[in-house]
């Protein structure tokens, strides 16, 4: 298995809590994944160290999110090792069978499983988007053996700070913190490396985080007021979808915004990499969306909204020009912005999306250029049917 040093720090580990702080691209989601597959279908947890029957349970904050992250790396570890055809999968409950050992991935809205049955391993994938009482301690409560959590710092007053670093590792020592960074990624490409190196020059606050994997607390953000709530009103009426292209490294996004009177309701659709436009197409429809409804999409690939629009899809560009990001942020702050709350990649691209500072330290009027591709896409919908002066201001490119 080629594995990062992150993947050998977490199977040498010995603590009760084994905290995965850590910035972009550090390897820590992926190197965890691979631990669990190696338990799977060994019973392998560390040097010396055998669990050779229960389960390991992997968890988000929502089921719906599983299937385009912390499954996707697990599977294709299990593909890339050989190992997938000799498990019993299956689909609908999200499980991995071999022998006596089962690794299952659930979501911590699934009440039943939250409260439910006992685990020997727990895995809490993002497990800022958790909740303290509430949720990680019910689940703590009912895992036997170790207990891994990863996430990125960008609030120094999160409860894994607060309740584990601080307060269980003193009272108790049963806690290791393993901090990450690119760094630590040996497989990272030369490109990616300088987009994050970039930060440090551009932006010390996110050079800290995300660079470096430090705790900070982002100031400066776009967006400041935005509500979360449980699903978009029955009375708001879809407006469009935003999409923005990715493949390798960006993921491609299709967001849903919807509008009642001074109200914008925003809706995740799609975040994920590696898709064609083929893909783009299955997804839209697999999520029970309309063809015939408009698909905003990013103008600097005609190419792609042309083979939409041949495979059914009503794609059409964005709306573009001078100055027309600023202009967009600005439309879209003249509305009461509403999120759901298993919309987690807009949710944690809002937590992030900020003002550029000069090193002064003096912001800015311009956002920026990283974590924004739901932000892009929410963007080209506000453009065309938001913006009350489009005509002769701009033009579609």
């Amino acid at each position: 298995m080629n594995c990062t040093p992150i993947f050998e720090r977490n199977f040498d580990s010995t603590a009760k809590i084994v905290i995965n702080r850590g910035g972009t691209r550090s390897s820590k989601t992926y190197s965890i994944a691979q631990l669990s597959a190696l338990w799977l279908m060994t019973g392998t947890l560390g040097e010396d160290e055998y669990v050779m029957s229960g389960t390991w349970s992997t968890v988000r904050k929502y089921r719906t999110t599983l299937d385009n992250t912390v499954i996707k790396d697990f599977e294709e570890i299990m593909h890339t090792e050989g190992w997938y055809s000799q498990v019993k999968h299956d689909k609908t409950r999200k499980t991995y069978k071999y022998k006596t050992r089962v690794v299952e991935f659930i979501g911590a809205d699934d009440e039943q499983k939250l409260r439910g049955s006992k685990r020997k391993i727990l895995y809490c994938n993002e497990a800022n988007e958790l909740g303290y009482k509430e949720e990680f301690f019910q689940l703590l409560m009912r895992t036997e053996h170790r207990i891994f959590l990863d996430f990125n710092p960008d609030d120094e007053d999160i409860w894994i700070n607060t309740e584990l670093e601080k307060r269980r590792a003193a009272d108790k020592g049963d806690v290791e913190v393993i901090v990450s960074n690119y760094r630590d990624n040996t497989f990272l490409s030369q490109s990616l490396i300088e987009e994050i190196e970039y930060l440090e020059d551009t932006d010390p606050e996110f050079w800290k985080i995300y660079g470096l994997g430090q705790y900070g607390n982002i100031t400066g953000l776009i967006y400041e007021d935005v509500k979360i709530i449980k699903e978009v009103p029955t009375n708001a009426r879809l407006i469009a979808y935003g999409v923005d292209f990715g493949y390798t490294n960006d993921p491609t996004v299709v967001i849903g915004v919807s509008r009642e009177g001074d109200n914008v309701y925003i809706q995740e659709v799609e975040y994920s990499t590696g898709l064609t436009n083929q893909d783009i197409t299955e997804r839209i429809t697999a999520n029970g969306l309309d063809l015939r409804d408009e698909y905003i999409c990013d103008s600097a690939e005609p190419k792609s909204i042309e083979e939409l629009y041949r495979m059914g899809v009503n794609a059409k560009p964005a709306v573009k020009g001078k100055d027309s990001i600023v202009h967009g942020i600005q439309i879209l702050k003249r509305y009461n912005l509403h999120v759901t709350e298993n919309s987690l990649n807009v949710r944690s691209e809002l937590r992030k999306y900020k003002w550029m500072v000069d090193r002064t330290g003096r912001s800015l009027n311009k956002p920026v250029d990283k974590f924004n591709h739901a932000m892009d896409a929410i963007r080209y919908v506000a453009l065309i049917h938001l913006n009350e002066n489009l005509k002769g201001v701009y033009h579609i490119i």
